[in-house]
């Protein structure tokens, strides 16, 4: 291949659409943060699904290759070693095998057809400390009973829900903004020490033709539960839920800003958990301060439209 190239005069000169492409993928992935968000929230939508530009990335280099062009080639490692700078750390296996506390999250779809099952498998993974969100009012009984043996402390709020082995204190509603609950913050007495946890599930977006990415309700209600997490007196916060956005977002920057990620600091791989069938964006999410996050991963998959995720942490 190399001698069929060598001797090809238009090797160098083929494939500047493709250079321009790659050059132009690379522009998209540095200055992510400059797309607009004034049309239709595109930016966001843009940010939710940053990492499935190493797709366009593959495909240039391949077409790159069919079409013999070297410049096509050497463009194409610019948006490669962007991308790589960008999200190869999530690619490595971080997790260790320590922690004090052991933590789920897990959006069971109001719609779930099999409430009972979804509450077994995961009371089956052995978390310290269980949040479900998008509890129906007529299911929330379905779930206490499935998982009262195995958590004898539990408490309900709105939408959302905290079961946990150890002993629950001042349990109460957060405030999104919304006119109804879908938040709610206490403290888990672990045996490493008080940890206030929080369980969100932010209101979802849509794509519209008319509208594009319609996001301002799921904006306020991440800038109000930003604004609790950091009145929160506790110095160890832990955060459970459905954030209907990816750490990329910058809408959700009242939240993300304090926080880290479990997935991002000791996860395995990307952890995306939506849709479950084919999961395609982080949008639930464990995050943390002041504790070490030691290991994060997704779980198998249930009766919803979300993967349960689990971390570990260090007290």
């Amino acid at each position: 291949m190399v001698d069929r190239w060598r001797g090809d005069p238009g090797v160098w000169r083929r494939g500047r659409l493709l250079a321009v492409c790659a050059v132009l993928t690379a522009l998209l992935m540095i200055f992510h943060a400059q797309v607009p968000n004034r049309i239709g929230n595109l930016g966001s939508l843009f940010e939710t699904f940053l990492p499935w530009l190493g797709v366009p990335v593959v495909l240039i280099a391949l077409a790159a290759l069919w079409r013999r062009s070297a410049t096509a080639l050497v463009a194409v490692v610019l948006p490669a070693v962007v991308w790589a700078n960008l999200f190869a750390g999530l690619m490595t296996d971080k997790s260790g095998t320590d922690g004090d506390l052991t933590v789920l999250t897990h959006n069971v779809n109001a719609d779930n057809p099999d409430p009972r099952g979804t509450a077994r498998e995961v009371a089956g993974a052995g978390a310290d400390v269980l949040a479900l969100e998008e509890l129906k009012p007529g299911m929330v009984p379905v779930y206490e009973e499935a998982l009262a043996a195995e958590y004898p402390h539990h408490s309900v709020q709105g939408t959302v829900g905290l079961w946990s082995k150890y002993p629950i204190r001042g349990a109460g509603p957060v405030d999104l903004r919304l006119g109804w609950t879908r938040a709610m913050r206490a403290t888990v007495a672990a045996p490493a020490g008080d940890v206030a946890v929080y369980v969100a599930h932010l209101p979802s977006v849509r794509v519209k033709l008319n509208a594009g990415f319609t996001a301002s309700q799921r904006d306020r209600s991440a800038d109000a539960l930003g604004e609790a997490i950091a009145g929160e007196r506790l110095g160890r916060v832990v955060l459970l839920g459905d954030l209907n956005g990816t750490m990329n977002d910058r809408s959700l920057k009242a939240v993300t800003s304090q926080m880290r990620s479990t997935q991002g600091a000791a996860g395995d791989g990307m952890g995306f958990s939506w849709p479950a069938g084919f999961p395609l964006a982080r949008i639930d999410q464990i995050m943390v301060k002041g504790v070490e996050p030691t290991a994060s991963w997704t779980l198998a998959q249930t009766s919803s439209d979300h993967l349960p995720l689990a971390a570990r942490i260090r007290l």
